[in-house]
């Protein structure tokens, strides 16, 4: 089988090894890899503290990837001799004032009614949990079995892990599909080179759209949503774990690496292929992070970053088959695509070697934006 795989994000570099794993001769076609939302984001693995009404489903695959995460990077680590900085010590969600607070008590009564596990706490006990907290925090909620991993490392080892299955990385742009008998049949690259293939994958991101030769309609939506992302340094401890925070409505996090990087987002704009860092979105970023951290102003600014989520329709990953024969989208994985790239790995490979795909990946088929028949 042979499988051509365009974009090297995460989620590509994570179904390519997959996919090699199972037998597949697998193409990835990216000019760079690695360099989009892949190395901007924070890596949040966050199913629990950032479930929203009415995407239980996506809750579901989240929870699933969240639990497949302890045995992917160990895995990865034993077949590259490469840590992912993955972290399973919990996310600690708080509250700066008494109406963040009750939004935080919705939250809990929501997540309960689902059955999920979160621990209620003062803001005493916050405070205990993370000294560094503002004395004034009202309160919040542990998610005891969320965490975390550092993209800018789980790519390259995927990348590794990859190549040493014999994954081609071909570092040129997909400009157009082979379409041959109404079956896709390989991709032209920029140069005018073709590769053949069995199947192709389209996990491209925000550039989904971008590619050539495809029936109209074969590709839904995808749009790029820009976050800007600051990491800050500190030489000695300052946060035990991943700390969301909701200011006066407004939605912070900061997670913790074990080198002593802080990063804090993200900002959540829709501006096209804009990025651009802003004052503006910086100032916002800092300013709700010293509300519940003063001390975070002590630190060292170690870079500062815009990267862009790829945003379906309704926001939820585009996973399998398109009415094009052979032809398959991985894509749309929008703020979840850390989060993802285990199940999402694990289902994308199935479909292309034809394998039994795992159930929670049903309702992110594709086929939900096709046209109901007339």
């Amino acid at each position: 089988m042979r499988i051509v795989i365009i974009g090297a994000g995460v989620i590509g570099l994570a179904t390519a090894w997959r996919a090699a794993q199972g037998g597949a001769a697998v193409t990835l076609v990216d000019p760079a890899p690695a360099s989009g939302a892949s190395s901007v984001a924070a890596g949040m693995l966050t199913p629990v503290s950032e479930l929203s009404y009415g995407e239980e489903p996506l809750l579901r695959l989240g929870l699933a990837s969240r639990d497949r995460y302890g045995a992917f990077a160990a895995e990865l680590a034993e077949a590259t001799g490469l840590d992912t900085g993955y972290r399973d010590d919990g996310t600690l969600q708080v509250a700066f004032d008494a109406d963040d607070l009750k939004l935080l008590d919705d939250l809990r009564a929501f997540q309960e009614s689902l059955g999920i596990p979160v621990e209620a706490l003062t803001g005493r006990e916050c405070r205990k949990a993370e000294p560094m907290l503002a004395p004034g925090v009202r309160g919040g909620l542990l998610a005891p079995e969320d965490g975390s991993v550092d993209p800018r490392r789980l790519a390259p080892a995927l990348l590794a892990a990859g190549e040493r299955l014999g994954v081609r990385l071909v570092r040129r742009r997909a400009e157009g599909v082979l379409v041959e008998h109404d079956t896709a049949a390989g991709v032209r690259l920029d140069d005018g080179t073709e590769i053949r293939a069995d199947k192709v994958l389209l996990a491209a991101g925000p550039w989904s759209g971008d590619l050539g030769g495809l029936p109209a309609g074969t590709v839904p939506p995808v749009r790029p949503v820009k976050g800007q992302v600051i990491r800050l340094r500190t030489p000695v401890p300052f946060l035990r774990r991943t700390t969301r925070g909701l200011v006066k409505g407004s939605s912070i996090y900061l997670v913790p690496r074990a080198d002593g990087e802080i990063v804090i987002g993200a900002t959540q704009e829709e501006l096209g292929f804009d990025t651009r860092v802003t004052a503006g979105g910086l100032w916002e970023l800092l300013r709700d992070a010293r509300e519940l951290l003063p001390g975070i102003t002590e630190l060292e600014f170690a870079e500062v970053t815009a990267g862009l989520r790829p945003g379906s329709p309704d926001n939820a990953p585009l996973m399998g088959p398109t009415a094009l024969p052979g032809f398959y989208l991985g894509t749309g994985h929008f703020r979840n695509g850390i989060l993802l790239a285990p199940v999402s790995a694990d289902a994308l490979a199935a479909m292309l070697l034809d394998g039994p795909v795992p159930e929670v990946a049903a309702p992110f088929s594709p086929a939900r934006f096709s046209p109901e028949p007339q």
